[in-house]
């Protein structure tokens, strides 16, 4: 590796791993190597640089995304240390989308492991080119070429080992590449090659040998096209096969495209506080130049000012008048930022939609003088993760969503060690949604009995495509609209729509109810100069406010709701002689299998699973498969309950 050059060419690198592959280690060590620290830091002790939270070093996981730099050639490599735990998979897959290229990190040891495959299945989906380091050859038990086997049989066939290992086992275990020479190695580096390239394959079947050079060029492009994944072999620990990993890194995967020219765009992948409690928001760009003082138009309307740019460097973050196309930056002065938000053309691209928590639990702070703390600490966290929605009960007590007790109880650390509050958790329970069954209307008017506001509001409630959301439409006369407190019908709109999503968080069971199509069809107002029922104090915009739930419960009453849970599609990979005793008890569970096949000493199952389920799942599977079992669940939508739904407690 030579000195940082005055090169601009960015590389943005995510290392994946299952918890403890060592991910973490790695990251350290390709700092030292790059000179970017003395030594590497340990996870045991606490001494990373990317594992920054006290949860993450007590815990020996990454928990929040972090970002480190070191130099490479002509390149600066920005690297991405992900959490490894599948309660943070939201915040992993905010992350895929602002990579270049990827390292997923395997144990020599544990091999293949569950989280192994859905990292591997969410890279392949999003085309991400990905290196494959079979981590730890050191530890006792490691067998690489077990490792390979189950690569090739459970993630994908398309792999090129690129050096051979010795001395397994021990802390002397080394990783030698293989020559570009070595006729064995060309021989199985064309085959791999073959697979994707008819002119490769044909040359081969004819006699025809490429040159070494043309060989290497086949690997980079079949790499970078996400149709080849080189594997190298190693020990993060004691440094064994890393160098030759970062030779793989600068070879095989595709630096940042550079688009200085272009209108400034990019995404912001995390979002943490500063010293003052001030958001610091983590930003990939993809094009043109962002400087200090500029205004960015952020996803859903919000906006704000850049007061500060930081870019990585020497191992550490730096102040930066600018940042440029390809670069990781940290953006200041950004209130109103959220993570996953985009700026400049990737605000206005369709964001990525992740599957939705299926739990939720209440927040009670030990001390109740801290309520009003919590309620605000939670607000912070959820511009952190917006996925966990947190919200106050009618009772006054918080809620947050949660995707696993995991991220519950580092939610817990997070306010205990940053915020200084302690707090206990109601048990999870299976967080449902309301539909409604038929269309229902109401409509309150000014000047009635029931009305004690000054302004009328009539609203139809309809059913509306799974998935769809709250859809909000005005049917009514511009004339009506009370428009000298909202000066333009986009604000009235946008207000009103605040309105309803208020009103419909909680139906008529309890849980918010969603797909459906809310229309106003009457808005009227009082005034000073009209017929004698139409006169009154001119209203305000609290009347709207305090009006617009009245109605829209009195349309909920009219329209009913099915309450309705979240199901999973799970995909199994169990032992073939461990497969009957799982099917009959997902079929004790009402569980739909809508696919079998075997392959191997292996079945493969997709199941249909009600979500109140999958934590028994989670639970039961390595006692029925010996440890071999192997799930993937993903969201599938909701079902109705059948008979009477469950009431959200208040």
């Amino acid at each position: 590796m030579q000195p940082r050059s005055s090169s601009d060419r960015s590389l943005n690198l995510g290392i994946l791993a299952h918890v403890d592959a060592g991910k973490t280690t790695l990251t350290e060590r390709l700092l030292h190597l790059a000179g970017v620290i003395d030594r590497p830091g340990s996870v045991d002790a606490g001494t990373t640089q990317t594992d920054s939270l006290d949860l993450e070093r007590r815990r020996g996981i990454t928990i929040k995304a972090a970002v480190v730099a070191f130099p490479l050639d002509d390149l600066v490599v920005n690297v991405i240390d992900t959490p490894g735990h599948p309660d943070f998979i939201a915040e992993v897959e905010r992350v895929l989308g602002v990579l270049d290229g990827a390292v997923l990190v395997l144990s020599a040891v544990e091999g293949v492991q569950p989280q192994t495959r859905i990292l591997m299945r969410a890279l392949q989906r999003l085309g991400v080119p990905t290196l494959l380091f079979v981590n730890k050859i050191d530890r006792a038990g490691a067998d690489v070429d077990a490792v390979l086997d189950a690569i090739r049989s459970r993630l994908t066939p398309d792999v090129l080992p690129m050096g051979t290992t010795a001395g397994l086992g021990g802390r002397t275990a080394a990783f030698t590449a293989y020559a570009t020479d070595d006729p064995a190695f060309r021989e199985r580096e064309t085959v791999a090659l073959a697979e994707h390239d008819n002119a490769l394959l044909t040359a081969y079947v004819e006699g025809r040998e490429p040159t070494a050079a043309e060989l290497a060029s086949s690997v980079a492009e079949q790499t970078r096209a996400g149709r080849l994944h080189p594997v190298f072999a190693g020990s993060a620990a004691t440094g064994a096969g890393v160098a030759d990993l970062v030779e793989g890194i600068a070879a095989f995967l595709p630096p940042a495209d550079l688009d200085v020219d272009g209108p400034v765009s990019g995404r912001v992948f995390k979002v943490d506080r500063g010293p003052a409690g001030e958001k610091v928001a983590y930003a990939r760009l993809f094009a043109g130049e962002l400087r200090v003082r500029q205004q960015l138009e952020l996803t859903g309307g919000r906006s704000g000012k850049v007061a500060g740019i930081e870019v990585f460097g020497h191992g550490q973050w730096a102040r930066a008048t600018k940042a440029r196309s390809g670069q990781v930056a940290r953006l200041l002065g950004l209130g109103a930022v959220r993570v996953g938000d985009g700026f400049g053309a990737s605000a206005r691209a369709e964001e990525h939609q992740f599957p939705p928590p299926t739990l939720e639990a209440s927040v009670e702070a030990l001390d109740p003088a801290q309520r009003s703390s919590l309620r605000v600490a939670l607000a912070q966290l959820a511009d952190q993760d917006p996925l966990i929605a947190a919200r106050t009960d009618q009772d006054g007590r918080p809620t947050v969503s949660l995707y696993g007790r995991v991220q519950q109880e580092v939610i817990a650390a997070t306010l205990a060690e940053e915020h200084g509050i302690e707090v206990e958790f109601s048990e999870a329970s299976v967080l449902h949604i309301e539909r409604l069954r038929r269309v229902g209307t109401a409509i309150e008017r000014f000047n009635t009995p029931s009305n004690p506001y000054g302004a009328t509001i009539g609203i139809r409630l309809a059913p509306a495509a799974p998935g769809s959301g709250v859809v909000l439409d005005l049917d009514v006369a511009l004339r009506d609209l009370p428009l000298f407190l909202f000066k333009t019908v986009d604000h009235f709109t946008a207000v009103m729509r605040q309105h309803v999503d208020r009103a419909l968080a909680r139906g008529l069971s309890g849980w918010a109810v969603t797909d459906c199509r809310v229309t106003l069809t009457e808005v009227g107002y009082t005034s000073w100069d009209g017929p004698p029922s139409q006169r009154g104090d001119l209203p305000t915009a609290l009347d709207y406010r305090k009006l617009t739930p009245l109605v829209v419960r009195q349309a909920l009453a009219a329209a009913t709701t099915q309450v309705c849970e979240p199901a999973l599609r799970v995909d199994l990979e169990v032992p073939t002689s461990d497969a009957p005793q799982l099917l009959r008890l997902l079929g004790r569970w009402g569980a739909e299998v809508a696919g079998q096949t075997a392959a191997g000493d292996l079945t493969r199952l997709d199941v249909r699973l009600l979500a109140a389920r999958l934590h028994d799942l989670q639970h039961q599977l390595p006692d029925l498969t010996g440890g071999e079992g192997v799930l993937e669940a993903r969201f599938d939508g909701y079902r109705p309950v059948r008979g009477r739904g469950p009431v959200r407690r208040r």
